[in-house]
């Protein structure tokens, strides 16, 4: 939880006035289909409208229902990498909870639900209710929805004595560490008493306290869940910037850019503390939560694509699902048939420039270095989109370098003897739906810009990426086919 007096985290910005983008969650894909090798969701396209018409840098409130299972699934892949123990003994510890959530919510006069309220005890502590933000001091965020001290004491009026809290944390560390858990045990039963935040009752009390407080000033539901961790005054700044008083949280995340309502928008990429995500996280905890009670079997399934790799490119085209490319005799049948398209040689077209090593172990394979330049439809328009989106914000001319595209498993193979990088599994590489950018940038504000349109393809589910030691490793999901080329 992070809500005021909390000044706004800043990073540096960009010569041009853009701010630094806040570091995003991974991408992933709750709401979408396991099967086909794709997406399940609705396009973001109008009846009649061409298949091509997606255009991330603009908004339209008839689409708010996709953007918002858009931007869930793009950034619930953090939940199943970084939950304590992974998601199911997590949604098992916070399930334990609903009977005081239940309570704590029907106190709220409708302004919180016992779903939200678990989700974000699910995303705050894990359902743990003595842990502590850092481990250590107990004046940062503790207890089961992660309060702050001074918020506790100033704002909510909880019971805190800080100094006493300290000691007692001290005492319980000391005593497990010389292996008397008894003892510990006793020393937590204190602290709960001398800090109610450790006491899960008053904690769910003082979050409802909070959340009424925050939809009294903010107006609306979602806007007090996401002032929950940027805080009420950080957002009413951003709201402010935006030029509305209380519009919903998706209109202000997706209508902001460095484009478009740049004052908002460079407000909500100063947070260094993944603040302006955070409702979409909310959102995800909540499908996983769902999931663990009504089918636990797609979770676990949804829990292994997750977390095979560092991103969720394996959610957007399961193994089993997608064609992979075995040899060089593959992917030549599939550049004839148009599963594969070679990348334009004049990087005004692609928007990247193409380094001249990729390929370079294709004559190993007796096979041409052009082979192995293409891409499957869907990456290729992302990356035909993401280029001269980094240049029209950056003001950067020259393209930034892709380093790699399709493979086949042959190549790979060979791929393996040179790079710690590649994998000996399954590859995205090996289906045409992943290429790599290398991580040399000529300003600045060019690789600032790069953050953007890695952020804003994301939060539509669009791509799932990683950042690798010399590249960022790109995997485009089946409908970013419908980018439409700036």
């Amino acid at each position: 939880m992070a809500v005021d007096p909390l000044p706004v985290r800043r990073r540096r910005l960009l010569a041009l006035g853009v701010a630094v983008l806040a570091a995003a969650g991974l991408a992933a894909g709750l709401a979408i289909g396991l099967g086909g090798g794709g997406t399940a969701q609705r396009p973001l396209v109008g009846a009649g409208r061409p298949a091509r018409s997606i255009d991330p840098l603009s908004y339209s409130p008839g689409l708010d229902s996709d953007l918002i299972r858009r931007a869930t699934a793009g950034y619930s892949h953090v939940l199943y990498a970084k939950s304590p123990g992974g998601v199911t003994a997590t949604a098992r510890r916070v399930a334990a909870w609903r009977p005081q959530l239940e309570r704590a919510a029907a106190s709220s006069g409708g302004i919180v639900d016992a779903d939200t309220l678990e989700a974000i005890v699910f995303l705050e502590s894990g359902g743990r209710p003595d842990v502590i933000a850092g481990g250590r001091d107990p004046a940062n965020a503790a207890g089961l929805t992660q309060i702050v001290a001074q918020t506790g004491q100033s704002l909510l009026g909880m019971r805190i004595d800080l100094a006493r809290s300290r000691r007692l944390t001290a005492r319980a560390r000391r005593e497990l560490a010389r292996g008397h858990p008894h003892a510990a045990a006793v020393a937590l039963a204190a602290r709960r008493r001398a800090d109610q935040r450790f006491d899960p009752a008053a904690a769910l009390a003082a979050t409802i306290r909070y959340l009424k407080i925050a939809r009294g000033r903010l107006g609306r539901d979602d806007l007090a869940v996401v002032s929950y961790h940027m805080g009420i005054g950080n957002l009413q700044a951003v709201l402010a910037a935006y030029g509305e008083s209380r519009p919903s949280y998706v209109r202000v995340f997706f209508d902001s850019s460095p484009l478009r309502h740049a004052a908002a928008w460079r407000l909500l990429a100063s947070f260094g503390d993944d603040s302006s995500t955070y409702w979409w996280r909310v959102l995800a905890a909540k499908e996983i939560m769902r999931l663990s009670r009504h089918d636990p079997s797609r979770l676990a399934r949804l829990d292994e694509l997750q977390t095979n790799k560092a991103s969720a490119e394996e959610v957007l085209h399961p193994e089993e699902s997608t064609e992979v490319l075995r040899t060089p005799g593959d992917v030549a049948a599939a550049r004839r048939a148009g599963k594969l398209v070679a990348l334009p040689g004049n990087p005004a077209v692609l928007g990247f420039r193409i380094d001249r090593r990729m390929g370079e172990l294709a004559p190993k394979l007796g096979q041409r270095p052009a082979l192995y330049r293409a891409l499957a439809p869907a990456a290729l328009a992302a990356a035909e989109w993401m280029g001269p989106t980094i240049r029209r914000i950056s003001g950067v001319a020259v393209p930034l370098d892709m380093t790699s595209a399709v493979r086949d498993q042959r190549y790979q193979g060979l791929l393996l003897t040179t790079n710690v990088e590649a994998t000996s599994r399954y590859s995205m590489h090996t289906t045409g739906f992943a290429f790599d950018v290398l991580r040399r940038y000529r300003s600045h504000a060019q690789a600032m810009a790069f953050q953007f349109v890695l952020d804003r393809l994301q939060a539509l589910n669009l791509i799932a990426w990683v950042r690798e030691p010399a590249a960022i490793h790109i995997a485009a999901a089946s409908d970013a086919a419908g980018l439409r080329r700036p």
